[in-house]
């Protein structure tokens, strides 16, 4: 099934079929987070950010498969209404969602390691994996967020444009993008996530 929803994509991008490999990769390297317990990070600039809510709101709750509770997570409940309400999904932390956080470390410390600040809490106790979307692969608070993590040895998986810029050299998996212009980037973005996010949730729940 993974193969199929990669294939899908490639089949309707044929610019992205050079890169088969690193989106195999950056399923891998999902899938081997949350087997170990740990949490997707994400973060990114203006468009990058949004797109990290996005993937965030997709493996939060059940994006194509229903994610309906199990009759062992439903006894849990006193209250039986209250699990049909509920869906099962993966651990994901938005990092450029905590207003409050961002703001006050940008102004008391310094705004290009609002993501790494981050990163440093959240992932040294926890086999955490850090996406992080640059359309330049050169953002700096994104940088910074990646030299943490690996600092931490945690892995991180890339999505920025055709030259890689610095996530290119510093991320396990880079997906670069064939485009140069950063809308034309972002355009090809959202299809890969979802297909990433397809194929995690197709791993984990389509049984």
């Amino acid at each position: 099934m993974i193969e199929e929803i990669l294939q899908t994509l490639l089949t309707r991008y044929p610019v992205l079929l050079p890169l088969y490999d690193d989106l195999y990769s950056a399923f891998d390297l999902l899938c081997r987070c949350f087997d170990d317990g740990g949490k997707l990070l994400l973060c990114g600039n203006g468009g990058s950010a949004a797109d990290c809510a996005h993937i965030a709101g997709e493996l939060m709750k059940g994006f194509l498969l229903p994610r309906s509770l199990t009759d062992e997570q439903r006894r849990c409940f006193a209250d039986g209404t209250l699990p049909a309400k509920l869906q099962n999904g993966l651990p994901v932390i938005d990092l450029t969602a905590h207003a409050a956080l961002l703001s006050a470390f940008a102004n008391d410390v310094d705004a290009d390691h609002v993501f790494a600040q981050q990163v440093w809490v959240y992932a040294q106790r926890s086999p955490d994996l850090l996406l992080a979307l640059s359309t330049s692969g050169n953002s700096v608070n994104v940088v910074r967020a990646v030299q943490t993590a690996k600092a931490l040895g945690r892995r991180t998986v890339g999505i920025t444009g055709s030259s890689g810029g610095a996530l290119a050299a510093l991320c396990d998996v880079c997906i670069c993008l064939p485009e140069t212009e950063t809308f034309k980037i972002q355009e090809l973005t959202l299809p890969v996530y979802h297909a990433l996010c397809a194929a995690v949730e197709s791993y984990y729940f389509s049984h």
